[in-house]
C-alpha cells in the first residue's frame, strides 16, 4: 500500500496525548483537531497503530474530504471517492456511523443511505456489476461532517481501539481503558514510581499502567478489520508487526502498582482482568476503603476515577467522601494526586486547588482531570 492519510479519533481533550504516541511511532502527524488526530502511514503503519497506540479509539483510512450542503452534493461527493480502490468486487460495504456538526445535512440514516447508492454507483461502473455479492472482508465507513465539510474514512480496526480483550467483567461506570491510559500518560508517573488507585474497580488504571511499564502493547491480544484486507497489506505485514510486539514485552520488572475497592466482588474481578492482561504478577489488589488509604514510602502517584454521583453515588454523598480523599491524601508525603470526575466542587472538598485541570469528554459528559502535584523526587546516584 502507497502512503495515505490516516486519521485516529480520541476523547476530546486528549489529541496533544494521541499526536505524541503517533510520532513516538515513527509517523507524521499532518493534522490535530478536536477529537482526532491525522498522520501519514502505509500499510504497515495501519497495523502498528492499531495494535500500539494505547489512547486512540481506532484507526481510519481518509479516503475522500469535501463540500457539501445538499444531498446531491454528497451523494456526487461520495460517487468521486475512488472506492474501487480499496473496496473489492465481493467486499461487505456500508455507512456504519454518520457524525454532523453544525452542518446543512443532519440526519444520520439518510446521509448513511444516500453515500450508501453513491458508493454502488462508482462501483457499478468499475466493476460492471448491477449487484454486488457483499460476501467477502467488511469495509466500514465512517463519516464526519462539520460546518458542511465531509471527512469520509475507513475504519480498519472494528471493535474499539479500547477493548483490548482483558475485561471481560467490569464494574457499574468503569472507564474506558484507552481514557484510563491517556489519563495516565498525563501524568508524569514512571514504572519506578507508586501508583494507587484507591477506586479501582475492575482494575483499569492499574492494569494499563502495568501494561505500560511492562511495554505490552494494548491491541497485542486482539484482531482487527484490516486483517482479512489482504489485497492491500500482506498478511505477513501483520504477522510481523504482531512479533514486533510480542519482542518488547518485558514481564522481568519491579514495580509497585497498587488497586483497592470496597467491594469484594469487583476486588475479584480487578484480579481476574489483571491476570486476562497478563499483568497479574505485577498489581496487588485488595480490599480497602479510601479512609484507610496510606502508605510508608514517599513520592508516590494516586491516579483515580472515584464516584461523581452520576450513576453510583448521590451528589449530597460526595462532599463527605471528597473530604477524606483530601484527608488522606494530605497525609501522604510528597503524593501526588491526579482524579478524573464530574463533581464541579471536588477542590474544595479535597481542601486544596489543583495544580492544573483539565476539560475532558468522556462520552457526552463534561468531566474534570484534576492534577495535585508533589514535589519530583531527588535524583538518583
Amino acid at each position: 500500500m502507497n502512503t495515505i492519510e490516516l486519521m485516529a479519533p480520541c476523547h476530546f481533550g486528549l489529541e496533544s496525548v494521541l499526536k505524541k504516541e503517533i510520532i513516538d511511532l515513527g509517523y507524521d502527524v499532518s493534522l490535530v483537531e478536536d477529537g482526532r488526530v491525522t498522520f501519514i502511514g502505509d500499510g504497515e503503519a495501519i497495523c502498528r497503530a492499531n495494535i500500539g497506540l494505547r489512547t486512540a479509539e481506532r484507526v481510519l483510512i481518509k479516503v475522500g474530504q469535501f463540500h457539501a450542503e445538499t444531498f446531491e452534493e454528497l451523494f456526487q461527493g461520495t460517487k468521486a471517492i475512488p472506492w474501487e480502490n480499496y473496496v473489492p468486487m465481493n467486499g461487505k460495504f456500508w455507512v456504519t456511523k454518520a457524525a454532523s456538526v453544525k452542518s446543512a445535512l443532519f440526519s444520520p440514516s439518510d446521509i448513511q443511505s444516500i453515500m450508501k447508492k453513491a458508493m454502488v454507483d462508482r462501483m457499478s461502473q468499475t466493476y460492471k456489476l448491477t449487484h454486488f455479492p457483499e460476501d467477502g472482508a467488511s469495509f466500514p465507513v465512517r463519516v464526519f461532517i462539520h460546518k458542511d465539510e465531509v471527512t469520509v474514512g475507513i475504519d480498519t480496526t472494528g471493535e474499539s481501539l479500547h477493548k483490548r480483550g482483558y475485561r471481560k467483567l467490569t464494574a457499574k461506570a468503569p472507564i474506558a481503558e484507552n481514557l484510563a491510559a491517556a489519563l495516565i500518560m498525563l501524568s508524569p508517573w514512571k514504572k519506578d514510581r507508586i501508583l494507587v488507585d484507591p477506586f479501582c474497580g475492575s482494575g483499569t488504571f492499574p492494569i494499563e499502567a502495568a501494561m505500560m511499564a511492562a511495554n505490552i502493547a494494548p491491541g497485542m491480544n486482539r484482531h482487527f478489520t484490516a486483517e482479512s484486507w489482504t489485497h492491500l497489506i500482506d498478511t505477513n505485514t501483520w504477522e510481523d508487526c504482531f512479533e514486533e510486539a510480542r519482542e518488547e514485552v518485558n514481564l522481568d520488572i519491579e514495580c509497585d502498582i497498587q488497586g483497592y475497592d470496597l467491594d469484594d466482588e469487583m476486588v475479584n474481578i480487578a484480579r481476574q482482568n489483571a491476570k486476562l492482561a497478563g499483568v497479574d504478577k505485577l498489581i496487588h489488589f485488595q480490599k480497602r476503603d479510601v479512609a484507610a488509604m496510606s502508605h510508608p514510602k514517599k513520592y508516590g502517584f494516586i491516579i483515580t476515577n472515584p464516584p461523581y454521583g452520576e450513576r453510583i453515588m448521590e451528589k449530597d454523598e460526595l462532599a463527605g467522601l471528597y473530604t477524606v480523599i483530601g484527608e488522606r491524601y494530605k497525609a501522604l508525603d510528597s503524593w501526588s494526586l491526579y482524579m478524573i470526575t464530574a463533581f464541579d466542587q471536588a477542590e474544595k472538598y479535597i481542601g486544596r486547588k489543583a495544580d492544573k485541570n483539565r476539560k475532558i469528554y468522556n462520552g457526552m459528559m463534561k468531566t474534570y482531570f484534576y492534577q495535585f502535584m508533589g514535589p519530583k523526587p531527588p535524583k538518583r546516584q
